[in-house]
Formats: C-alpha cells, structure tokens, sequence
C-alpha cells in the first residue's frame, strides 16, 4: 500500500520576503482598507501586484477564498499565496485553522515540496500564541491529507512529503509558537492517523485487525496499554449485546480496552472514552438498502475516534488516567445472525428486545459503557455514528450531545469551541426514555420514528447508572465522505473534541 503524505511542521524566525519556499501563504480580510504590514512589504516588492488583484476585484478576501501569485528577483518565495479570512471582526482560531488547512491543500495541488504560512501576522495579538499555532498545525494536516492508499498508479498527482513551517520575523514569539506547532502536530496527525483506519474497507478492518492496530499503538506509545476480549472472554464475562451483533458474521467480534496511565496522574478523575466501532453495517438481517451501503465502513467511526484521541492524549502526555473502550463488531446477515424479536441480556443483566438488528449500535455500547462503570471512571463520554435521526436534526455541520450531567455537557461544549468540532445539545431520558421500554424485556432497541437520536440515548443513558455520562452523535458530521477538510472519505471528528475536553479536564 502507498504511503500517506508525510506532513512535517516546524517553527523558523524569517521575513516572508527573505523566506525561500516553494509557497508562502498570507492572509487578508475581507472589506480592509489598508494592507496589513507582511502584505505590504510582499506587495512593494511583487511591483503591486497582490493590491493590483483586490482592485481588480478578483480577490476580495472572503472566508476561504484563495489566490496564487509568482515569486520575482526581490523575493525568495516561487509563489505566494493569498488567503481570505472573512471579516476582521469574525474571525475566530477556527477561521485560521480552515485557512491553514486550504494552504495545505493547495500545495498537495501545486506539488509544492515546501509551504511556509505567516498567516497569523493578519490577525496581530488578538489570540495567545500557542492557541494560534496549534490550530495553525491542525488544520495543515487536515489540508495535507489524502487518502490514496489503494491507488497503484505511480503518478498520481501528489508528492509523498510536505515540508511546513509557520514563519515569524518576531523571535520573541517563537517560543510560543513553537509549543503549539508541536501540539498540534501531534492532534492533527492522529486525526489522520484516525482517518486512514477509519477510510479502510470492511475487508481490511475487521474486529480482529481493528484489535491488532490498537495493539500496535499501545506497544509504541508511552503509558499506553491494551487488552483485548474475544469471543471466549465476551462470552464469559456476559456481555450479549456485543456477542449479538457480531453473531452473524465469521469475523468475530472483540472489545478493546486501551487505559493510558501517566505518572503523576495517581489523583484525580478518571475518564472513560467509548467509542463505537461497527467496522460494517450491512443492518443484519433487518437489511439496508444497497444504495451507498459502501459508507457503512464508516460505522467505526466513533471507536476510531476514541483510538486517535487516545494517540493524542498520550503522546501530549496529560496527566490524566484515561480508558478508551471499543466495542468492535461486524453486524451481517446469516443463519447465526440475531433476529428481530430476539431477547438479548447485556453485560448489566439488562433485557433488550430486538425489533430491529439495524439498531446494532446501541447494543454494543451499553456493553462497553457498562464496563466503563465497572472500571470505576468518573465520567463516561461516548460517540458513535448511531442514528440517521441525528443527521436530520443536524445536518453535516454538529454532532448531537446528550447525557445526564449538565456540567459535563458544557465541558464538551467548551471542549468544541477549542477545537472546531462542533456539537449540539439535544434532549433524552424523561419521555424519550419511556419510548424505549419493551412489554416483555426491560428495554427494547428501537423507539418511535420520531426523535430516533433522543430515544437511542435514552437508551444508553440506562447502563451508566449514576456517573456522569454524555453522548456524543456524530453520524451527521463523520458519514458524509465528500470531506471539505481535504480530501473525501473520513473527516476523523472526534479525535480533537475529545483530546481538548481531556486537555481542559487537565488544566482544571
């Protein structure tokens, strides 16, 4: 398999016009007046060239919009490239990391080798330092992504490196700047790290090479150690609704126990990060229909998201004690598949009646959310793509955020601010959950066709008992695979909510 672009960041004290790149990338707002000063400079020596096109018209510094320019005899860069930030007064750190990350892909487009930004010169001291250059980083590796794996063509249209700095003629910044290049490196390579095993077909990940990959990432990774149940363990320690879902498929399914452990860490809580990973949903035998039923590989999306933020949090090296629970199984249609009206018992001696085997998520996470009780960690938060409800409320553009504890919500929602990713609060329990009680079983895995999100986490919210709990529905934001972050196939959501929500448990 083809290697994916190898995305390098560093830090260099340098004026862009003395700065020797393959592309450098500067910003503009929208409505300025004036040139801010680094634009100034670049534009007296390109002869007015970047003023010549705004009074032209054919750049007006619209949030996203982007113009290339060529390098002469007094600069040292080959190109420049402009790139709009909206409006002065909206901008945001997520604004610049978008703006990094259309950078980057620009210079995947270009082959450029080497991309030097001085995009947060235009935004001046309106943001700390390394807040800025983080999410400067994260968006870089998002934009210089692509997955291509599979693709065994030798030419097709990108180099195998990209070579990135963030470039400042201040060195008195350099410090700060440096520390939050190497922050979020160290994100936004597990977020492509998530997106390539979640972009990885049902015939590659499978429960079994999904366990042998968070193996791997626990041997290499410091504080970081995996287990892993199997069949023969999921059945002796009574966890049903994993053992139903994956019953109808020869790959057999597993639960994955990754636990980071740093020193220092002895007190305070401990978190628990479930994330579900069905690594095909072909529905069972309540069937889907085949149009796009290729997306269902991304129904892993949740548990690779906990896998990436474990990456994360571990090699930041937060002095928090973390679990990250993957409930991992294939759910497919056969003679051994379970069926609607079956009565499962899951891992908290819960009934569940199945009337439909396409409501496979829920099964496998109320085992995993139970275990997380049992592990005795404070607060438990989980994300799947569990319902198509959620894409209706929602749209592609927040995740769903249910649970008990109102506290705990509002970390997760600060924790989005932080990081981009954004979530939504949304109701359950009360009403919602009565619409999951079954006549004949304590609960059944399927509501009404009315608040499908709601009632799924009302559903959920019965096996984590009294610790603090949140959800996390991401079906919206994750399963449409046309990725404005870069490339298409997985966005890899999650991977930096959940690192900044542990970051900010952290600081408190």
């Amino acid at each position: 398999m083809k290697k994916i672009i190898d995305v390098s960041l560093k830090c260099r004290n340098v004026h862009a016009d003395k700065c020797k790149t393959d592309l450098l990338c500067v910003a503009l707002f929208s409505k300025a007046k004036t040139l801010e000063k680094t634009c100034e400079r670049l534009d007296k020596k390109l002869g007015g060239a970047i003023a010549k096109l705004i009074k032209l018209g054919d750049f007006k510094g619209s949030e996203g919009e982007i113009a290339v320019l060529y390098g002469n005899n007094k600069i040292s860069a080959k190109r420049v490239m402009l790139v709009g930030l909206g409006e002065k007064k909206k901008v945001t750190l997520d604004t610049l990391r978008s703006a990094a990350s259309k950078a980057a892909s620009k210079a995947v487009a270009l082959k450029a080798a080497t991309l030097s930004l001085a995009l947060h010169s235009a935004v001046g001291d309106k943001f700390d330092n390394e807040a800025l250059a983080q999410a400067i980083a994260e968006g870089v590796c998002i934009g210089g992504y692509r997955y291509d794996e599979y693709i065994t063509e030798s030419e097709n249209g990108r180099l195998g490196s990209l070579k990135v700095e963030l470039i400042d003629s201040n060195l008195a910044k350099l410090e700060k700047l440096s520390k939050g290049i190497k922050n979020g490196s160290v994100v936004g390579k597990a977020q492509s790290y998530a997106r390539t095993i979640a972009n990885r077909p049902g015939n590659v990940i499978t429960p079994a090479s999904l366990a042998a990959e968070a193996r791997k990432l626990a041997s290499r990774t410091k504080g970081l150690s995996c287990s892993v149940f199997d069949k023969k363990k999921l059945t002796a320690k009574g966890m049903g609704g994993i053992l139903a879902v994956g019953s109808g498929s020869k790959n057999e399914p597993r639960l994955i126990v990754l636990k980071y452990s740093p020193n220092g860490a002895a007190k305070g809580p401990v978190v628990g990060l479930v994330g579900k990973a069905v690594t095909f949903d072909s529905g069972g035998i309540s069937i889907k229909p085949s149009a796009n039923m290729d997306q269902m590989k991304f129904d892993k999306s949740g548990g690779i998201a906990v896998l990436g933020a474990m990456k994360a949090i571990a090699e930041l090296g937060l002095k928090v004690r973390v679990y990250g629970i993957i409930p991992a199984a294939e759910n497919m249609p056969s003679g051994t598949s379970y069926r609607p009206g079956d009565i499962v018992t899951t891992y908290s001696g819960k009934t569940v009646e199945i009337q439909n085997t396409d409501a496979e998520g829920r099964m496998i996470l109320c085992d995993a959310l139970h275990y997380a009780v049992k592990q005795k960690c404070d607060m438990i938060i989980d994300i799947a793509t569990l319902t198509g409800s959620c894409v209706v409320a929602l749209g592609k553009y927040s995740a769903g955020v249910m649970g008990n504890n109102d506290g705990l919500i509002s970390k997760i929602e600060q924790a989005a601010k932080d990081s981009g990713e954004k979530v939504w609060h949304l109701p359950s329990g009360g009403d919602y959950l009565e619409e999951m009680k079954s006549k004949i079983a304590d609960l059944k895995n399927i509501g009404s066709r009315w608040g499908g999100a709601c009632t799924a986490a009302s559903f959920l919210g019965e096996f984590v008992g009294k610790t603090k709990w949140a959800h996390i529905d991401m079906a919206g934001v994750e399963m449409f695979v046309e990725s404005k972050q870069g490339g298409v196939g997985s966005s890899g959501y999650g991977v930096r909510l959940l690192t900044s929500l542990v970051q900010n448990i952290k600081k408190k």
